[in-house]
């Protein structure tokens, strides 16, 4: 006689340590064996969309900065290429050049937080505080510029809060110089390590077309093995002026598109974001950073989007101008919510255990899912 087995319903989160953020997780199990995740959301609004039809287009550039609070400067970056294209304005040659250094050295900083939690979530402590060292100093090349280490409001609408520092592009560099060696460290120490590759390798494995039909972006994306990156196929401010890779995932320990894939992508990732900003340092021309910023933003109506490569993907702004100095609607395509839409596909038969690897994997953020 068989033994029948009933169905259990386990509550993971909202306050996990592992689901970075305030995340509910209903998991259906078979004993250990996953039939269902139902992510509940809305723990954590910033009701960010709605505020923007109460603030002028200069008021909002603050809000960016908390949908996504571990890439604050991209999320600043998007809006104001965006709010520029609906003005019809270039910025100086000397502003997109600071923004595309301050934009990779964001894009490192997100993933050294993406990859040392990683490893957290995994049993292994001690990466987590080699990658939060390297990030620190990143927070101090932002701190000596705009004076904030987390929000920053440092992209304005046609230029810049503020100037770099005179000692920015020395220490800037003196930074990337110790960073290099620190990222073969990091992949002696995790990245081939034994324990870590059985816990992430044919784990959570996304096949290709699966993640191109559900709008996967960023590096969840180029995991499966596609060199798909917005720098690149539609490119914003400078970035057709520089010579860098885009890293996909090979399936090195496994299948194409599993957790190790997804995980070695923002490591090589971090390399090319060093190349690029090798290229920029060098050749920052001359200028004022605030000589384009308008008296007053008043566009004509009309709408608008852009997009732009956020360290989690494709990070969208459809504005809705109906010519007044407030936007009548700002829409956020936020890359963390749209990965977050393939979470129960990964998990199907999988083990509890798994969830945390897999969820790691997709480096996602409450704020910019509830914004």
């Amino acid at each position: 006689m068989a033994l029948k087995t009933e169905e259990m319903v386990l509550n993971m989160g909202p306050q996990h340590p592992s689901t970075h953020g305030v995340l509910r997780l209903e998991l259906e199990l078979d004993g250990e064996l996953i039939i269902s995740v139902r992510p509940h959301l809305g723990y954590l609004h910033r009701c960010f969309e709605k505020h923007c039809e109460a603030m002028t287009y200069p008021q909002v550039i603050p809000y960016t900065d908390r949908m996504d609070y571990l890439a604050s400067m991209y999320n600043n970056f998007g809006y104001v290429v965006a709010v520029e294209k609906l003005l019809g304005i270039e910025v100086p040659e000397r502003v997109d050049y600071i923004r595309v250094i301050m934009g990779e050295l964001q894009r490192i900083a997100s993933h050294l937080v993406a990859l040392g939690t990683y490893g957290v979530d995994i049993g292994a402590f001690t990466p987590f505080l080699y990658c939060f060292r390297d990030r620190e100093k990143i927070l101090s090349l932002f701190e000596m510029t705009c004076g904030a280490r987390l929000l920053y409001n440092y992209m304005w609408v046609g230029g810049l809060s503020h100037d770099i520092h005179p000692d920015f592009v020395r220490l800037t560099k003196e930074f990337l110089e110790s960073f290099k060696p620190n990222i073969v460290e990091l992949n002696n120490l995790l990245s081939y390590n034994k324990i870590f590759i059985e816990r992430t390798a044919n784990v959570g494995t996304l096949p290709l077309d699966t993640a191109i039909n559900y709008g996967i972006t960023g590096p969840s994306l180029r995991a499966s093995g596609i060199a798909f990156d917005v720098r690149k196929e539609d490119p914003y401010s400078i970035y057709d002026r520089f010579d860098f890779e885009i890293p996909v995932g090979k399936g090195t320990y496994g299948a194409v598109g599993d957790c190790w894939d997804r995980y070695y992508v923002r490591v090589q990732e971090m390399e090319q974001s060093v190349r690029i900003i090798e290229q920029a340092i060098d050749n920052i021309p001359e200028g004022d950073v605030q000589s384009a910023i308008p008296k007053r933003i008043k566009p004509p109506k009309g709408t608008i989007y852009t997009r732009v490569e956020n360290p989690k993907g494709e990070l969208g702004y459809f504005i809705i101008s109906d010519g007044s100095v407030n936007p009548f609607r700002v829409k956020v395509r936020a890359p963390s919510f749209v990965n977050m839409t393939i979470f129960n596909e990964l998990c199907k038969g999988h083990l509890v255990a798994d969830v945390i690897a897999i969820l790691g994997s997709l480096d996602i953020v409450l704020g910019e899912i509830d914004r």
